[in-house]
């Protein structure tokens, strides 16, 4: 059993040492951009979507009662 998890714990060492490519720093700064704009225009979609429903359901409620 102590043999399988060093064994598990080795590969997994290795796999990130020896296979993984990791990103440089302007792929890694280049990705966050794109991130924090993606994150800007779904937050002013979802707002405008909820102030958009906010003002219809207020006009539909004033004309029920």
């Amino acid at each position: 059993m102590i043999k399988k998890i060093k064994a598990y714990f080795g590969n997994v060492y290795n796999e990130l040492v020896h296979k993984t490519t990791w990103p440089t720093w302007k792929e890694l700064q280049g990705s966050a951009v794109v991130v924090m704009i993606a994150s800007v225009i779904i937050s002013l979609i979802v707002f405008v979507m909820d102030f958009s429903f906010d003002k219809i359901l207020k006009w539909f409620y004033d004309m029920l009662f």
